[in-house]
């Protein structure tokens, strides 16, 4: 048997719910999650940690994803979009989803680290 969550992260910075004066940098995320397992599994929960340029730490935890608890068959995949909001032009992000196997089995899905950053600020 095989417990395995595949996850992909892409970010957009959304300079309309922006004010750099404040100072807030608003981003989005699209998270695919894929099981790529051999066991049907559901995702219960989340844990992010959010870090700010300044490395002040947010932690974020959760049951679902915007309002789901996805049960997802060998080879399917979820796809959801959500958004943070930091006090520094870049940041990052990461966690895991605590998942549980139609068997009973528990396993974490980890969410590798990814970048906040408006566009053209990182060189």
């Amino acid at each position: 048997m095989e417990y395995a969550f595949d996850v992909n992260v892409k970010t957009q910075y959304i300079p309309e719910q922006s004010d750099p004066e404040r100072p807030l940098f608003v981003f989005s995320y699209a998270i695919t999650i894929k099981n790529t397992g051999t066991v049907a599994a559901q995702l219960i929960s989340r844990h992010w940690v959010i870090i700010n340029g300044n490395n002040q730490t947010e932690e974020v935890r959760g049951l679902g994803v915007v309002g789901h608890q996805p049960l997802l068959q060998p080879g399917e995949q979820f796809e959801y979009t959500s958004g943070t909001q930091i006090s520094t032009p870049q940041g990052s992000m990461f966690g895991e989803f605590f998942c549980v196997a139609e068997d009973g089995h528990q396993f974490e899905a980890k969410i590798p680290e990814f970048m906040l950053s408006l566009p053209r600020t990182l060189h």
